[in-house]
């Protein structure tokens, strides 16, 4: 790890930008825009980025000229960087990975079929309910560095494996406290409605009271999550249910976002209402409520890494593109359904299975992904005055970010000026 006051990486090969002319989220063609720079420089200081250009452009910069002995100079030849991935959907929180489920799904058990045997989400609550904080918050730090090792500076971190009041604090203590040792942002989501815990199960509408009474409004006045997130789904919660969180949500001034249409349909208009910074997951979506959304500026997630490992079809992504409606990738980190923590991975299958350009999907993972966390303004592209967030990659053009899969070629990252050695994968290719 290198804390450095001012950092100057230079001679890059392919240098993204991702620079746009205009706001909010990027829709249809405009995700094929990455400001290519080659032979490129940025300049980084105080944990912001101060300029962006040729090689040439930032040695002859006045500034450059005058801290010169200050700035630690890093050259990139033969690389491509581009503005850190921002994984705008996870669950880092959890005590053990799901290997029965595992093995059960192998033999062709359903996730539905799991879930109501007594594993899926449920196994995993005695977990967290007894880890301690301490031991829980080193495995989420732990979490954090695997993604920074491969390009991640941004992310969202749910609660959710707690599932009962004091749980749910306590996982969202934790992810406060991982964002204290850890150098990149983290963005705090409570997901108390997971699903309904095995002791509410023959009083679900009790359950959804307790979220709404109690916790979301532990949670916004203890400052511990920006978002409020709920699982509408079949063998979760009901469009009614989730109606209800959202407005609780919003009357204890937190955002909103949603896990929808994962395992079925669900009318996305009703919730659009409510202004959701994103809706996750996304397969199963009818063309009328993506007219909806492409009218606002929900951006509609896609997690392929739960699509890759239940086995499910994934998403189409092309009809969201081509009706405008923005999108995003994230990995959906988590025990059951999408254990990694690579987004170049995810940048691959959105390439291969959903038949997403290299080019839109590193935008979906970096810009679009910032603007599904609320933070457009300062993460997700490389400009003067946004956060010092790169990554840089041992290749030499950024389609192979998406074309190399189940390796790591990522050399280091920069997580709020903070540099990071990554764990690239060095030789011929």
């Amino acid at each position: 790890m290198r804390k450095s006051t001012s950092l100057l990486f230079l001679n890059i090969e392919q240098m993204l930008t991702l620079r746009s002319s205009t706001t909010g989220p990027r829709r249809g063609a405009q995700l094929n825009e990455l400001g290519i720079i080659r032979d490129g420089a940025v300049l980084c200081a105080g944990g912001k980025i101060v300029s962006v250009g040729t090689t040439k452009q930032a040695l002859r910069d006045p500034w450059y000229r005058k801290h010169k002995k200050t700035i630690h100079e890093v050259d990139c030849s033969g690389m491509v960087v581009l503005p850190g991935f921002v994984d705008s959907h996870t669950h880092p929180v959890f005590a053990g990975p799901r290997l029965i489920d595992f093995e059960e799904r192998i033999t062709g058990a359903t996730y539905a079929e799991i879930a109501e045997a007594g594993g899926g989400i449920r196994s995993s609550l005695e977990g967290v309910r007894k880890t301690s904080k301490s031991v829980l918050t080193r495995k989420v730090v732990a979490a954090f560095n695997e993604m920074a090792a491969q390009g991640t500076t941004t992310v969202e971190a749910k609660s959710g494996y707690g599932l009962s009041f004091d749980s749910e604090m306590k996982s969202l203590e934790v992810i406060r406290e991982s964002a204290r040792q850890w150098p990149g942002t983290v963005v705090a989501t409570l997901l108390g409605a997971h699903v309904v815990p095995s002791e509410f199960k023959q009083k679900p509408d009790e359950y959804v009271t307790e979220v709404c009474e109690k916790m979301i409004p532990q949670a916004a006045r203890r400052k511990l999550a920006q978002f409020v997130d709920v699982f509408c789904d079949k063998g979760a919660f009901t469009a009614e249910a989730s109606e209800k969180i959202f407005a609780a949500a919003r009357k204890h001034g937190l955002s909103v976002r949603a896990h929808m249409g994962q395992l079925s349909e669900t009318k996305l208009q009703p919730f659009l209402k409510f202004h959701p910074a994103s809706l996750d997951h996304m397969d199963h979506v009818s063309s009328e409520d993506i007219a909806h959304l492409a009218k606002s500026d929900t951006v509609a997630t896609f997690v392929p890494g739960a699509n890759y490992f239940l086995g499910h079809s994934y998403p189409d992504a092309r009809r969201f593109i081509a009706a405008g409606v923005p999108v995003a990738l994230a990995t959906d980190y988590n025990p059951g359904s999408s254990p990694t923590p690579s987004m170049p991975f995810i940048l691959s299958l959105a390439c291969t299975q959903m038949k997403m350009s290299p080019a839109e999907a590193i935008v979906a993972g970096t810009t679009n992904g910032a603007w599904a966390l609320g933070l457009g303004g300062a993460k997700g592209s490389m400009e003067p005055g946004k956060d010092a967030d790169l990554a840089a990659f041992r290749v030499n053009d950024y389609r192979e970010l998406a074309y190399w899969f189940a390796a790591n070629y990522c050399d280091f990252t920069v997580l709020n000026g903070t540099m990071l050695k990554g764990s690239a994968v060095n030789g011929a290719r």
